[in-house]
This record gives structure tokens, sequence and C-alpha cells, in this order.
């Protein structure tokens, strides 16, 4: 899953950091999900956010995926531009 956000109470990269940190943290310990900023990092507004979700069941997957997309749309201070899903299975 990718996830663009706009951020814009940041002014400075390094408000951007404070502003995003929570959030990655948020997604790795609420849903234990692989998570790494993949984009616009030198945007002080910008943000593209990197989810990865493996399961045993697709069911499963997008569970946790749908979850992600409702804590996301909950946070403060953030504007969800989009969020684009891709799937990988085992073939």
């Amino acid at each position: 899953m990718e996830i663009d956000l706009h951020l814009s109470v940041s002014r400075s990269l390094k408000a951007k950091r404070a502003v995003l940190r929570p959030i990655v943290e948020g997604l790795r310990s609420r849903f234990r999900v692989s998570v790494a900023e993949v984009g616009d990092q030198d945007l002080w507004q910008r943000a593209k956010i990197g989810v990865a979700v493996v399961g045993g069941t697709t069911s499963h997957v997008e569970d946790v995926m749908n979850e992600i997309e409702r804590w996301i749309w909950a946070q403060p201070g953030i504007e969800v531009l989009s969020m684009d899903r891709t799937w990988m299975e085992d073939t």
C-alpha cells in the first residue's frame, strides 16, 4: 500500500519528521506491518509512506489494510491525498 499525504502544518523537514514519526511508529506497533517513507523525502509538506502487509489469506490482508486506512484517515494534522494498493500473490 502506498499512502500519499499532505502535511500543511509542516514548515521544515524537521517538522515533517516530527509529524511522520508517530504515524510510522504507530502503524508498525499497532498493525505489525513494515512501514517506510518511500517518496517526497525532500519536500516539507508532502510524504509518501509504503506499507507492506503479509498474511496467510487474502481476506486477512484486506482486513488489515482496511484497518490501516481507517486509522490513517483519523490522524490529525494530515490530509490523505491518495491510497493505492498493489497486490503480490504467490503463484
